[in-house]
C-alpha cells in the first residue's frame, strides 16, 4: 500500500493537485486528523476493495491537531507503512495575490492582514516540508503546469523522471529573488551600461549579447557554472526535488545577467534538461 501525505501552505495549489492524484487512481481524503491515520490504513489493509494508491492532506487548518502529524508519520513507520511527502509552496507576493483574487481570509490569521497569515503557516509548515519528499514550487507554474509536474512525479514509472530548472535573470539593485535555490553573480563581468551603443538595449538582443560574450572570463564562467551544474542536478532527482530556480544576477538586471541567463537555459536544453528563462526586471528595462 503507498501512502502519499500532501501538504504545504495555503493557496499553494494543494487542491489542484488532489484533482491530478485522484485522475491517476489515487483514494485521497481531505483533512483527516492525523491521530487517525495509522487506523484509517489499517482499515484499508482489511478492506475488500484494495486500493495501492492513497494519498492524505494534512495541513494548517487542523490547527493545533496539526502539531499531532509526526507523531502518526512515526506510528505508521513503526507499523511497517512506506509514505512520501509531497509539499506544495508558493512565494509571498504570489499567494498574497491568490488570496485577494479568490476574496479568502487565511486560516491562521482570519482577522488579521493575509501575510501575517502566511508568516505563521510558514514557521509551523517547517518540519513538514524538511521530511518532503518532493516540493514544488507553484509560484510560476499554471494549473496544467502543475499537472505535468505532478504526472512526472507520480505517474511516469513511479519515480521522477527530470528536473524543472528555471533560469532567471535579475538586477541586484532591485533585490534578489526569494525563491531562488542558488544565485551566481556576474557583476564581475564587464557592463555594457556604459557603452553608449549598447546602454538602453537588452541582453536578449544580439548586440548586448555579443559584446557579453566576447569575452574570456565569460566562456570560463559558463563552461563551469554548467560543470557544476550537471553534477547538482542528478543529485537533487535522486533526493526527489521537481524544481531547481538558478538566480543570475547583475547591477540592473537587463544587460549581463539576461545574456548569460539565456545561454545557460541554451546549454542545459541542448544536455537533455528541461529548462527555461525567465527576466525578472524586464517591466522596469
Amino acid at each position: 500500500m503507498g501512502l502519499l501525505i500532501v501538504s504545504g501552505v495555503s493557496g499553494a495549489g494543494k487542491s489542484q493537485a488532489v484533482k491530478v492524484l485522484e485522475d491517476i487512481g489515487y483514494f485521497c481524503i481531505d483533512n483527516l486528523p492525523p491521530a487517525l491515520i495509522p487506523k484509517f490504513l489499517e482499515m484499508c489493509k482489511w478492506s475488500e476493495e484494495k486500493n495501492d494508491k492513497i494519498a492524505v492532506i494534512i495541513d494548517s487548518r487542523g490547527g493545533k491537531i496539526f502539531k499531532d502529524s509526526f507523531q502518526s508519520l512515526n506510528e505508521i513507520e513503526e507499523a511497517g507503512y512506506k509514505y512520501e511527502i509531497l509539499f506544495l509552496e508558493a512565494n509571498d507576493k504570489v499567494l498574497v495575490k491568490r488570496y485577494k483574487e479568490t476574496r479568502r481570509r487565511h486560516p491562521l490569521a482570519p482577522n488579521d492582514r493575509i501575510i501575517v497569515g502566511i508568516e505563521k503557516e510558514r514557521q509551523l509548515m517547517e518540519t513538514m516540508k524538511k521530511r518532503a519528499n518532493y516540493i514544488i514550487d507553484t509560484s510560476k507554474l499554471s494549473v496544467n503546469q502543475l499537472r505535468e509536474e505532478i504526472l512526472n512525479i507520480f505517474e511516469k514509472g513511479n519515480s521522477f523522471e527530470g528536473l524543472f530548472i528555471e533560469v532567471m535573470s535579475f538586477g541586484f539593485k532591485h533585490g534578489s529573488p526569494n525563491d531562488a535555490d542558488m544565485v551566481f553573480d556576474v557583476r564581475f563581468l564587464p557592463n555594457p551600461y556604459y557603452i553608449e551603443d549598447l546602454k538602453e538595449h537588452s541582453g536578449i538582443e544580439d548586440k548586448v549579447k555579443n559584446y557579453v560574450m566576447q569575452f574570456e572570463d565569460t566562456h570560463t564562467f559558463l563552461d563551469k557554472t554548467i560543470d557544476m551544474l550537471e553534477f547538482l542536478i542528478p543529485n537533487y532527482i535522486k533526493e526527489g526535488k521537481s524544481q531547481l530556480v538558478v538566480g543570475i544576477g547583475c547591477t540592473g538586471g537587463k544587460h549581463r545577467s539576461v545574456a548569460i541567463a539565456e545561454e545557460i537555459t541554451n546549454r542545459l536544453n541542448e544536455n537533455g534538461h528541461k529548462a527555461k528563462v525567465e527576466h525578472r526586471d524586464s517591466p522596469k528595462w
